[in-house]
């Protein structure tokens, strides 16, 4: 018997599974050969041929595709509802091309429809784009995959709310969104423990992990009736989902539950920890803040925090100088070492693999850390409980008792907590701590503004290290290009013209940036993950003497600049013509 292959099916050779149609008698031997004729010129799927010209029944040709695959058969219904959350980050081209397209999305599960589901390299391939292994295939013809992803595209020209709703319709089905007039809002009939709620308030936390978002972020809008829910995914907001406002206090109160917060409590702002243990994906962690907002509504945020482990000192991405100078410091016996940054900018994740290079059975280490974000073996980890008394000063006063060789601090945010920092440096241990500054210099001149005494601060000071993220280019899909003189010239300008030259790149042919594309692996951002830039401000004589005559930031900084410190945007800047980043996302992220 010969047989043929469907036309524009790259992946599937159809010998194996025709020759079992034919064998099993399914369908007669003369029979098949005239379907793959005819669907090798009208180029349809033989299946499509057998069931259109030859009368057999879909049920038939759906009852032996699921026995050759072991796995369920799905015919087309055009009444199936929109995953517009699964295809959202797809492209119809590369589906209609690939033969495949998501279903649902179950909590425990994606459901994918596809054409072989024997084919390992496609079935690969979309356990990575789906993030999961745990996927269940449905076997379907060629023509019905097709129709599947002609009407999950035919999405309407304009999108309004109730359409937004089709992201989660499976999960609340109930809630309607029709205008009601002088009705309270918060007389909802949805309460925290409805299935519906809970389910919802599931999904939403598992897509945000799924996607690797930093922050959820969920904010009613009195004016719009509406709670939008944003997730925060390498360091920017995007809309995840908008839901009809009515269902805002239900949602936040399960939150509240499982955070184990105070319900009832809507006036004041609250924080708690959850801890989320589903099926289909690993064990983490939440930490949640709620704060009360105009109309008497609620806001709340939660950082999915890291996993447990840190990353090695070598991966973080640091310049040579200042890699070799971070782990000269820390090997030190005693002394303060700082990492400074705004809120998000990866503090806690450099500090734990500062500890965890040196990290040894011979040493003890205690944290302090309000939440404990990351745990790693070796460590005595406390956590900060300000409500009940228990701040940062007095477990500092706690850990000079308790014969600790290392201490970690999770901010100096007053003046007493960084007093005790530096005695505790002084008196032989070695403290590292966490600032909210800008810039390395300036975070001297700040601790010296809290009053602490620049004798005792410069013998105990071995460096500051300040940081930012900055989002990684697509490496799948970026695009190189030969800069302009003009652009070439501003990017020279803004590193230091004559450090710039020190560095012996110049403009000609040769020269490559890349540019943001845009493919199915970054969802089309142009960006996939992030890196730091770093500025360090090491605790040489010559700076140590500036700190004891209380000199001013400008002056730090020269003579930093003098022992060799590259700024936060010439690193970055030295990271955009390695290939790393761009220097759009340098400019939004670094101001000089």
């Amino acid at each position: 018997m010969k047989t043929a292959a469907i036309p524009n099916d790259r992946t599937t050779p159809l010998h194996s599974r025709l020759a079992a149609l034919a064998e099993q008698k399914w369908i007669a031997r003369d029979q098949l050969q005239k379907a793959v004729a005819i669907a090798e010129k009208s180029k349809k799927s033989v299946e499509f041929v057998l069931i259109d010209i030859f009368k057999v029944s879909k049920e038939r040709i759906g009852e032996f595709l699921s026995q050759y695959y072991r796995c369920p058969f799905k015919a087309y219904d055009p009444d199936f509802p929109v995953p517009r959350q699964l295809i959202q980050s797809l492209k119809k081209a590369f589906l209609i091309n690939y033969l495949w397209v998501p279903l649902r999305w179950e909590k425990e599960q994606v459901e994918v429809l596809i054409d072989d589901p024997k084919d390992l390299r496609k079935t690969d391939y979309i356990a990575a784009l789906m993030s999961t292994r745990n996927i269940r295939f449905h076997v379907g013809i060629r023509e019905d995959i097709l129709q599947y992803i002609e009407l999950f595209f035919a999405a309407p020209a304009e999108v309004g709310l109730s359409d937004e709703l089709e992201v989660i319709e499976n999960i609340i089905q109930d809630v309607e969104f029709e205008e009601e007039e002088d009705v309270d809002e918060t007389d909802v009939e949805i309460d925290e423990s409805s299935s519906q709620v809970v389910r919802f308030v599931d999904k939403v936390l598992i897509d945000a992990y799924s996607r690797k978002a930093s922050d959820i972020h969920i904010e009613p809008s009195i004016e719009k009736k509406t709670m939008v829910i944003r997730f925060r995914i390498d360091g920017v907001c995007q809309e995840y989902v908008q839901v009809p406002i009515k269902m805002t206090p239900a949602v936040i109160s399960r939150l509240k539950i499982m955070a184990n917060l105070d319900i009832a409590e809507r006036r004041l702002p609250q924080d708690g920890k959850i801890k989320l243990k589903r099926k289909g994906v690993p064990p983490f962690e939440l930490r949640m803040s709620t704060m009360p907002t105009t109309g008497g509504s609620e806001d709340a945020v939660l950082r999915i925090l890291a996993k447990a482990g840190a990353m090695k000192l070598d991966q973080m991405g640091l310049h040579p100088r200042n890699l070799g100078i971070l782990k000269s410091i820390i090997r030190q016996p005693y002394g303060l070492i700082l990492v400074v940054g705004p809120t998000g900018s990866g503090k806690t994740t450099t500090l734990h693999s500062a500890l965890a290079y040196i990290n040894k059975p011979e040493i003890k280490i205690w944290t302090a850390e309000d939440p404990v974000e990351i745990t790693q073996p070796g460590l005595r980890q406390v956590e900060a409980r300000p409500r009940i008394g228990l701040d940062f000063a007095r477990v500092m006063r706690g850990f000079l008792r308790l014969d600790p060789d290392v201490i970690m601090i999770g901010e100096m945010r007053d003046r007493e907590t960084a007093a005790i920092g530096v005695e505790a440096s002084l008196t032989g241990h070695l403290v590292f701590s966490t600032l909210h500054t800008n810039s390395a210099p300036e975070t001297v001149t700040r601790l010296l503004d809290m009053g602490l005494n620049p004798l005792n601060f410069s013998d105990a000071f071995l460096g500051v290290l300040a940081q930012r993220l900055v989002r990684r280019l697509c490496l799948n899909c970026r695009a190189s290009y030969v800069p302009e003189r003009q652009e070439f010239d501003e990017i020279a300008a803004e590193y230091g013209k004559a450090a710039f030259t020190a560095l012996g790149i110049h403009h000609d042919k040769t020269l490559k940036l890349y540019r943001t594309g845009g493919c199915q692996s970054c969802t089309d951002s142009g960006y996939k993950g992030r890196m730091g830039i770093h500025e360090l401000m090491q605790g040489t004589r010559a700076v140590k003497n500036l700190i004891k005559n209380q000199a001013s930031t400008e002056a730090l900084f020269e003579q930093a600049f003098r022992d060799g410190m590259t700024t936060l945007k010439q690193d970055a800047i030295q990271k955009v013509f390695q290939g790393l980043t761009d220097i759009k996302e340098v400019r939004r992220v670094c101001i000089e």
